[in-house]
């Protein structure tokens, strides 16, 4: 008799794991593992610290113009060295800039202003001879001492126009302006060559400074403006604000508490519930993996993990243990008065299907409450609602996981093993 229940128990176990969905369920935990230990997860502002500033545009402006100032923003401080930088709009006039690691004073400088170059000669005064919209290509800066010295190139039109306005003004000074402001005290005299009026499309900007290390941010600002080009608009910091990482550590640990006390409580109800460690454990199981597949893909994609997804992390969990039990339910009830192994498998499919039936329904009203949430989360960035874009985000996908991955396989468990 022993060996009989043995041969069963090692039966169910082998048709268990060989079944097509455990198997995929099994290649994505272990797949989301490795990521998770290799690309790591990427925390949010709330958990990793940081700085959020908030801009306004002299304007409110269309899609296209928006995109062009996220872009250059974008560009800019990637190009200074700005780590784990995320630039977004939040609506059709502001712009919220997130970035994990500094303080706003360290790229207020280069985000506040549009970055508007323009180049005189003679005087102050005189005629615009160059703009930042004429330039082709930017080379790397070269420091000499305290000399600096950034090599460009302009379109055949900037050259011309250039040309024109510098021939016959050999010796005289170039003053070239930084959003109206003098890049050098001492501007530098136009060589002879420039005042043939030939067009020349090698040109360069060059400076001094009193330092060697004033020099290099001189010449690294003006390549970084030069390299990325002008904002098509005004823009001025209205509000910035830092997250200490000592408060994201307080976040995280938490966090980290409250889910594993749910964890807990959850094994706890669910053990008084059915009195029997073969149905408490798997559940749990299925909570624990579907978090690892969730954070898997969040490595993958380099979402950012914060308190808001972490929110929905709980949510999308929350709903997989009630799938899981409407599973077990479903088959014990229809399990109860049938006599013969033949009917009890048969209900126990049965019931699967219906379970299953009922939980895809379920998943399918749950994402289209959260896809509009999503959607106005994205296109609105940090200001209003669009805080919760998060939330909105990973419960959609904790809960495709859970559809799709987790919860089939559970239900391959319980026809297997309740059969």
């Amino acid at each position: 008799m022993v060996c009989g229940e043995e041969k069963m128990n090692k039966r169910n176990i082998n048709e268990f794991i060989k079944d097509k969905r455990v198997i995929l369920a099994l290649i994505l935990i272990i797949a989301s593992i490795i990521c998770i230990s290799t690309l790591g997860i990427q925390q949010g502002l709330d958990l990793k610290g940081g700085s959020l500033i908030q801009l306004k545009l002299e304007e409110p402006v269309d899609v296209p113009t928006m995109n062009i100032v996220t872009n250059v923003l974008d560009k800019r401080l990637n190009l200074y060295g700005v780590q784990d930088v995320k630039v977004r709009p939040g609506g059709d006039q502001i712009v919220i800039i997130e970035m994990a690691g500094v303080s706003p004073e360290e790229v207020e400088k280069l985000i506040g202003s549009p970055g508007k170059f323009e180049a005189k000669i003679g005087n102050e005064s005189a005629p615009v001879a160059l703009t930042g919209a004429d330039i082709a290509s930017v080379g790397m800066y070269e420091i000499t001492d305290t000399q600096w010295m950034v090599p460009f190139t302009v379109t055949p039109s900037g050259a011309q126009k250039f040309a024109e306005i510098a021939k016959g003004k050999g010796g005289e000074k170039v003053y070239m302006f930084l959003d109206g402001k003098l890049i050098d005290k001492t501007p530098p005299q136009l060589s002879e060559e420039l005042a043939t009026g030939k067009p020349a499309t090698e040109l360069s900007v060059t400076g001094g400074a009193a330092t060697p290390e004033e020099a290099q941010a001189q010449a690294n600002q003006v390549y970084t403006v030069l390299k990325t080009g002008s904002l098509p608009v005004q823009i001025s910091v209205i509000g910035a604000t830092t997250v200490s990482p000592e408060l994201g550590d307080q976040f995280l640990n938490g966090a980290l508490i409250a889910g594993l006390l749910a964890i807990l409580v959850v094994s706890g109800m669910i053990f008084l519930r059915y009195r029997r460690p073969i149905l408490a454990i798997p559940i749990v199981l299925t909570c624990i993996s579907e978090i690892l597949i969730v954070m898997g893909i969040a490595s993958v994609i380099h979402w950012n993990i914060d308190l808001s997804a972490i929110a929905g992390l709980i949510a999308s969990v929350g709903t997989g243990v009630d799938d899981q039990i409407i599973i077990t339910d479903e088959v014990l009830s229809r399990h109860a008065g049938e006599t013969t192994k033949k009917r009890r498998i048969t209900r126990t499919r049965m019931s699967v299907r219906n379970a299953l039936f009922i939980i895809f329904a379920s998943a399918g009203t749950l994402i289209a409450a959260m896809l509009p949430l999503a959607y106005v989360g994205f296109a609105r960035g940090s200001s209003g609602i669009g805080t919760l874009a998060g939330f909105a985000f990973t419960t959609i996908i904790g809960v495709l996981v859970g559809v799709f991955i987790t919860r089939p396989a559970y239900a391959k468990f319980v026809e297997v093993f309740l059969k």
